[in-house]
């Protein structure tokens, strides 16, 4: 697919230095970068990423790099485009910035009236945020004051599942179902609680019956609501395909018989799609690939390739009704929330989403990902590949007839002390994750295709055989 680039630039700048600056003593002594193991970098270079270009980024040294991520899932149409680069300048010389507080613009104005569109049965209703952890913090405290609104106060409870990431503000967070995560900040926001995940290679007593075993995952949801009591439950928060613990998908029949349990106890199903929505699995939103419908979804990342942060939380109308009524106000909000310019990229994203037919690429292509990265299971550290879209996770086992996994010492070894820097240092930036058992994920930008795969599975291929001698 074309990308339009921007082209390539100027040269890349020395690694140390940048219009006089020391890049690497400033990052060191003032740069407190996002969930990172700054010892690290006691006596290491603070990797500094200087440019992209399609798929591909470089480094302050010049050397280049597969963005096997997408950023962090967000880079959907690649890096250096044109067409996003000057929709943020035009509306910048026109409108820098507004907030929504009982004011509107025309790009926000516009980009809800796209996404409602867009977006599946009678969602059309679109609160903007500035990422996905808002979305997922909006989305709760819309339930809980809806509920209040309606006559049932006492419905506030979140249903969640185990090992699912959901963001890190204090609700987000306790919505996660990664303990490691939140032992640090707590006490969180009570009144979460977890249900099994969809991870099937870990359900042996299922066999090889996928259906029933997603049967089985979605009656424990309606079981720990009769639990804490169908009058206290306010949603279940879902992603499509579970991010954390390595790609997850939902099995036959999962979502839908988890739309009738919450419909039966009047529980609002959230689809938190802050990875899976804007095309990574080959459609705008996973709801639509997997066939159900949410009362709320929650977005970001891909909403604007990343150009400019953005997220959104998409309901009913139903669920804003309350709020049209009288003094009745949903106390709650972003300053940057539908930042104009934001707003602006995101529509210029969507237009080339259908200029270039990106959803119908990735369905397209997908077939051929899935079977270039199942080559791997050729290694006896590869025990499973799993996802959908270009959305994927590599299960790394110690033995593949038993499935044994690695231990918290030999999975630190084997992703921090090695994967990581292996993959980096090959050409591939990817992520080498054990939220829960060890995997390598990938999700690269939309725009890729077969000698992007084969290239990510030659330097998997590598590092991994590399990896098993070095355990």
């Amino acid at each position: 697919m074309s990308t339009d680039p921007i082209g390539p630039g100027a040269a890349p700048q020395s690694p140390g230095s940048q219009g006089g600056l020391d890049l690497q003593q400033v990052a060191k002594d003032h740069l407190w970068m996002h969930f990172t193991r700054h010892s690290t970098y006691e006596t290491a270079d603070v990797p500094v990423i200087v440019r992209g270009e399609g798929p591909y980024i470089w480094d302050a040294n010049g050397k280049r790099y597969l963005d096997g991520l997408a950023g962090l899932f967000v880079n959907q149409l690649g890096h250096g485009r044109r067409e996003l680069a000057e929709a943020a300048a035009r509306q910048a010389g026109e409108l820098a910035f507004h907030p929504l507080w009982s004011y509107a613009h025309p790009t926000a104005i516009e980009l809800a009236g796209r996404i409602a569109e867009m977006a599946p049965g009678d969602l059309d209703k679109v609160f903007f945020t500035t990422g996905g952890g808002e979305a997922v913090e909006s989305a709760w405290k819309l339930a809980k004051a809806y509920y209040k609104l309606t006559g049932k106060p006492t419905k506030h409870k979140v249903i969640s599942r185990n090992v699912a990431y959901h963001g890190t503000p204090q609700g987000a967070l306790s919505i996660t179902g990664i303990p490691g995560m939140k032992s640090m900040f707590e006490p969180l926001v009570p009144s979460t609680f977890r249900v099994p995940n969809t991870n099937f290679y870990r359900a042996p007593e299922h066999g090889d019956d996928l259906e029933a075993f997603g049967l089985w995952a979605a009656d424990r949801i309606d079981e720990a609501i009769e639990f804490e009591g169908p009058d206290t439950v306010a949603a279940v928060f879902l992603e499509p395909v579970q991010n954390s613990g390595g790609c997850f998908p939902p099995p036959p029949g999962y979502f839908q018989r988890v739309r009738e349990i919450c419909d039966k106890h009047d529980v609002l199903l959230v689809s938190d799609e802050v990875i899976c929505a804007y095309g990574r699995l080959g459609h705008m939103f996973g709801a639509e690939r997997y066939g159900y419908q949410p009362d709320i979804i929650t977005s970001a990342k891909g909403l604007t390739s990343g150009y400019s942060p953005l997220g959104a939380m998409i309901t009913t109308d139903r669920l804003m009704e309350p709020f049209k009524q009288g003094q009745n106000t949903f106390l709650h909000g972003y300053t940057f929330g539908g930042h104009p310019v934001s707003c602006a990229v995101a529509l210029a994203n969507l237009d080339l989403f259908e200029k270039e037919q990106v959803n119908q690429h990735v369905l397209d292509n997908e077939p051929r990902f899935r079977a270039t990265l199942e080559k791997l299971l050729d290694l006896p550290i590869v025990g499973d590949v799993r996802g959908d879209g270009y959305f994927y996770g590599i299960e790394l086992v110690k033995d593949k007839a038993t499935k044994e996994t690695f231990d918290d010492d030999e999975a630190e070894r084997l992703l921090r002390g090695f994967l990581s820097k292996a993959l980096y240092d090959a050409g591939l930036y990817c992520r080498a994750d054990d939220r829960g058992d060890p995997v390598v994920q990938l999700a690269p930008p939309l725009i890729c295709d077969q000698e992007h795969f084969d290239e990510m599975e030659q330097v998997l291929r590598s590092v991994l055989t590399e990896a098993w001698t070095v355990l």
